[in-house]
This record gives C-alpha cells, structure tokens and sequence, in this order.
C-alpha cells in the first residue's frame, strides 16, 4: 500500500524562503509528481469513486451545460459520467470542452460528444474542432493541487481564474482530484477563484 505525507508535510518540501512564483511553481512539480505514481488501476479505480460522488452529490448536473477536461497526466477520468449524462437524453444537457482562443484570455467552450471530431490543441490536449461557442453553466475543473479553504493550483495558466472572473453569473466550479494532491495551502492570490466544491475519491466538500 502506497503512504503518503501529510498535507502539511507536502507544503514543507516546497522552499518557504523562495518567491512565492518558485514557491507554487514547487508545489505544482511535486504534486504533479505523486499523481504520476498512481498506476493505472489506482487510477482507475479512484476516478469510478469520484464519478459516483458527482453523481450522487450533484445530479442537477444532468440538466446543465457543464465544461470538463480531457483526463491528461492522472487526472480523474470523467468521461465515462459525461457520456451516461449525454446517453440520458436531457435536452438542456450538453458537455463541454475547452478551447484555448488566446494564451491570455478566458476559455471558450465547445459541446462534446464520443462522436465529435477533435484535434490536440497547442498544449497537446484534444480539443473539439467545429460548433459554435457555448457557455457553461458549471465546470468541473481539474485540481493539480488543493487545499481545504477551497483554492486549487492549477498548471500556472491562470484559464480557469480568468473564466470564472468573466462569467456572469459565474458557473457552479467544483474541482475534481486524488487526495494524494491536498495540500496545508496553496497560499493563495488576489486573483484565485475559490471553487464552490471539491470531489475527491474521499466525498465532497462544499464552501460557502
């Protein structure tokens, strides 16, 4: 069985006498580190938990436009969830995936289907190449690191901060990851978007 450090643990093997850019950009490399430990059935086994507390925890979901991410480097695997919502049959139900229009800007949103044509975007990601833009109602949004005052790091883009900041109204964010990537705190900025949920394999936990 895998051990793991503590949360507190995690945030002391990053430097505390750095800047707080090398800080984070520390505590995002180890993160992503221990998430690439999981093998492939800890990782599959824990994203199955993870879908049935979306499920179970957030059914208004089947009947919203909802953005998510294509699993890449360990992330929880959601699109086995995406497709029962979609093979449900909600009319108001459309999953969506991201597009990157500017390195600076907020996310655009295409609707995803098992059948849509796709090609990897300029990160490497797989990206849905045709359909109108489309505005998501919530997103799930994947966590590289989190904490328990509700922020996450992210991979150092700033995309999903400027999409939630951009919205009105703002779409319901809950981020999605492994325990093994809690952290004491990721010290947050001015400009991180608390999220209003995070669903690990352990539960959910909702902020105010």
């Amino acid at each position: 069985m895998r051990t793991d450090p503590t949360p507190e643990a995690r945030n002391k093997n990053a430097d505390d006498r750095s800047s707080p850019v090398t800080w984070r950009r520390e505590l995002r490399r180890q993160a992503i580190d221990r998430r690439m430990t999981l093998n492939g059935e800890e990782c599959a086994r824990d994203s199955q938990v993870i879908r049935h507390h979306l499920q179970k925890g957030f059914p208004q979901l089947a009947a919203m436009r909802v953005g998510f991410c294509w699993p890449m480097k360990n992330e929880p695997d959601l699109l086995p969830l995406l497709a029962a919502w979609q093979a449900a049959g909600s009319t108001s139900f459309a999953a969506l995936l991201p597009v990157v229009v500017d390195a600076k800007a907020a996310l655009a949103f295409r609707a995803w289907t098992p059948d849509t044509p796709m090609a990897d975007d300029r990160y490497g990601i797989p990206t849905p190449t045709t359909g109108d833009f489309l505005v998501p109602q919530a997103l799930l949004i994947p966590l590289v690191a989190f904490d328990a005052a509700g922020f996450r790091l992210g991979y150092g883009g700033g995309f999903f901060d400027r999409t939630l900041t951009s919205l009105n109204p703002r779409p319901l964010a809950i981020g999605v990851g492994f325990e093994l990537c809690r952290v004491d705190t990721i010290r947050p900025e001015p400009h991180d978007q608390r999220l209003d949920a995070i669903v690990t394999e352990a539960g959910v936990t909702p902020f105010g």
